[in-house]
Parts: C-alpha cells; structure tokens; sequence
C-alpha cells in the first residue's frame, strides 16, 4: 500500500488539494448567496452580469431591455420586444471560475503567477460569459427554436472547452510540472 501512495503521491495531492479548494470557494460562495434570501432578492454578482450583459446588447441594439421582477429572482430579457431569456443565479458564471481556480490552486506554480493567471482567467471567464449571454439573446430572438440546443449544449461545450485550454496553458506553461 505504501508503494502506491509513494507511486502516485503526485495525482493524490492533486486530488486532494482540487477538492479542499473546491469545497471551500463552494462554501464562500454558498453563504455569500444565503445573505440574499428567498424573497425574490438577487445578489449582486448575478445583478452586475445582468447589467454588463445588458450595456452589451445596447452596444448593437436600441432595442433591449432587461426588467427586474419583484417577487422573482432572476432579470427578465427582452430583445425587440420579445423576451428572450431570463438571467438567474446560475447564469453568472461562478460556479465555472470556481471549478477554474479550484484547478489551477491544485496545480500551483510560483505564488505571482498563480494569482496573476487566477485573477487574469476569472475575468476572462466573466467576460467570456457576458459574451455568452449576449450572443444566447440575440440567437435566441431568432432560432427560438434551437434554444435546447443553444443553451444547453453549444453555449456550454464553448465556455467549458476555453476553460479546458486555460488549464492546459497553465499546466505546460506556468505550473511546477511545466518544464
């Protein structure tokens, strides 16, 4: 048995250290989130990609409006007149920057460069995702029926597999395994 964990004492630690990472940002997250209630009350990262989302869509069209319901937690997106999508909590891309960090702490390099490529690869994910939600309206306005599609495959193959490359960058180029 001591064979093993000596063996692959490197991909344990890996595992061990993605999780406790994991866990704890999920945590944070968690009760970040429970300061907010079930009223209807959205929290202020989901409010703010709403808001960048929306200044976006104005950029290429005058005609976009986002509405905050009351009693409900999400933003309501209309675009032309039509409503299009909804942006809730599990729209804001969090939860794709934790499992991103979560990673990269696991597979850590010198201190500057892994806090410099988490911060410079959360807000390229918060970006990429605004991006995301913009362009998802606008299609969704027009192939309303390839909104499955869209929004459950295309959207999603697109921001997990940039952020698959973001961790194949950081392992080769930045990590301690890089050589």
């Amino acid at each position: 048995m001591k064979k093993y964990l000596i063996q692959y004492k490197p991909f344990l630690l890996f595992i061990g250290v993605f999780f406790v990472a994991y866990v704890l940002l999920t945590l944070i997250y968690q009760y970040y989130l429970s300061r907010f209630g079930t009223a209807g009350e959205l929290d202020g990262i989901t409010k703010l990609v709403g808001n960048h989302t929306e200044r976006l869509l104005q950029l290429f069209n005058d005609d976009v409006k986002f509405e905050k319901i009351p009693s409900e937690p999400y933003v309501r997106i209309s675009y032309n007149e039509k409503i299009v999508a909804s942006i809730v909590e599990g729209c804001n891309a969090i939860s794709v920057i934790i499992l991103f960090v979560s990673f990269i702490i696991a597979f850590s390099g010198k201190l500057k460069s892994t806090l410099l490529y988490v911060l410079g690869g959360s807000l390229f994910i918060y970006i990429l995702n605004i991006c995301r939600i913009a362009s998802l309206c606008a299609l969704l306005y027009y192939f309303p029926e390839k909104s499955h599609f869209l929004h459950g495959v295309l959207f999603p193959l697109v921001i997990y597999g940039l952020v698959f490359i973001l961790w194949i960058v950081w392992v080769s180029k930045f990590s301690r395994y890089a050589k």
